[in-house]
C-alpha cells in the first residue's frame, strides 16, 4: 500500500512549464514549445521555512529546424548515452501535443535527445525516435468506442534498473489506462528514417513484454519511474482535477489516486520526479511540492 502524508511547497519559479528532469544538481523544465529552463536543484536542499526561489542558471531550445517539436509532456533521462564521456544520458520525452493536427497525428512517438553542456551553454538534439506500431489496433492501443479516443499519443517513462521502457495510454470506451512494458530499445537500433534522419525503433505487438489496465487517468500529465514504480501527474482543472497515481507494473495495479483538491491543491498538475529518493511535484504556475510518500 502507498499513502500520501502531504505536500510541503519547498520552490517557487518564475515560470510555467511542463514535465521535466532532475540530474544531479541539474532541474530540466521544459516548455510545450521546445524551450528548456535549466534551474540550479541544490535550492531545494534547504532547510527553509519559505519556499526558495531556484536560481536560473541557463536557457536552450530544440532547434526549430528539427523534423518533430514533441510537447514535453512526460520527460525522463535512460541509462544509456550517446558517447563516451557524455555528462547526460539519452533524454526521452513524449509527443502528446497533436491531437489538434489531425493531419499530422503523430500518435505513440517519444523522441530521443542527446544533451550536452559547455560550461552554462545547454543543446540537445534528436538523435532517435521510439514509435509505437499498432496504434490503430482498436484491442491493444484504443479502444473500440463509436468515438475516437480524445488522446491517445501515451505518456513514456523509463526503469533505468531494468531497462525497459513503459507507455501508457488513455482508453476512453473503456474508461480504463493501459499500461504496456518493453525493453528499452538501444541507440544503435532501428533504421535511419528518411523523414526523420534519424534512426526510428518501431515496436511491434509481438515485442509487448507485458500489458495491463488500471483506472482511467483524467488527461495524462507528468510521469516517472523510481524504483520499479510509475508516478504520474494528471489534470487541470476543477472539471478534470489534478491527481497523482502510483502503479506498479510487475504487481499490475494501482498503489494509489490521491485528488489534490482533496489536500486543498487545484492548480493543473504538471511534473513529477525524484531527487535523492525524494519526491517532487510542481504545478503549472510553478509551485513546487516535496510529496512525502510512505511505502508500506
Amino acid at each position: 500500500m502507498v499513502i500520501i502524508m502531504k505536500l510541503t511547497l519547498k520552490a517557487k519559479m518564475a515560470y510555467g512549464a511542463q514535465d521535466g528532469a532532475f540530474w544531479g544538481d541539474y532541474m530540466f523544465r521544459f516548455n510545450a514549445d521546445g524551450r528548456c529552463r535549466v534551474f540550479d536543484a541544490k535550492g531545494l536542499d534547504a532547510e527553509s521555512a519559505e519556499p526558495v526561489d531556484l536560481a536560473l542558471i541557463s536557457e536552450f531550445a530544440v532547434n526549430p529546424a528539427e523534423p518533430v517539436i514533441p510537447h514535453f509532456n512526460a520527460v525522463v533521462f535512460g541509462s544509456e548515452y550517446f558517447a563516451d564521456g557524455d555528462e547526460f544520458p539519452l533524454l526521452y520525452a513524449n509527443i502528446y501535443n497533436n491531437y489538434a493536427k489531425q493531419e499530422d497525428r503523430r500518435e505513440g512517438m517519444c523522441c530521443v535527445y542527446r544533451l550536452l553542456r559547455d560550461n552554462t551553454a545547454f543543446s540537445m538534439t534528436l538523435v532517435q525516435i521510439i514509435k509505437i506500431g499498432f496504434v490503430e489496433d482498436r484491442q491493444l492501443w484504443k479502444s473500440n468506442g463509436e468515438k475516437p479516443d480524445v488522446r491517445p499519443y501515451g505518456n513514456f517513462v523509463i526503469d533505468t534498473e531494468k531497462n525497459l521502457l513503459h507507455a501508457f495510454t488513455m482508453r476512453d470506451a473503456t474508461h480504463t489506462t493501459r499500461y504496456f512494458s518493453f525493453d528499452l530499445p538501444k541507440l544503435a537500433d532501428g533504421v535511419v528514417s528518411e523523414e526523420y534522419g534519424v534512426r526510428l525503433v518501431t515496436l511491434g505487438a509481438e515485442d509487448i513484454r507485458d500489458y495491463f489496465d488500471t483506472e482511467y487517468h483524467l488527461f495524462i500529465q507528468g510521469a516517472c519511474c523510481h524504483k520499479g514504480k510509475i508516478y504520474s501527474s494528471e489534470g487541470f482543472n476543477a472539471d478534470v482535477p489534478p491527481a497523482l497515481r502510483v502503479i506498479d507494473p510487475e504487481k499490475k495495479e494501482q498503489l494509489l489516486h490521491i485528488n489534490l483538491p482533496d489536500l486543498g491543491y487545484t492548480v493543473e498538475a504538471e511534473w513529477i520526479d525524484f531527487r535523492n529518493d525524494i519526491c517532487y511535484y510542481s504545478d503549472a504556475k510553478g509551485n513546487i511540492f516535496e510529496a512525502d510518500f510512505e511505502l508500506k
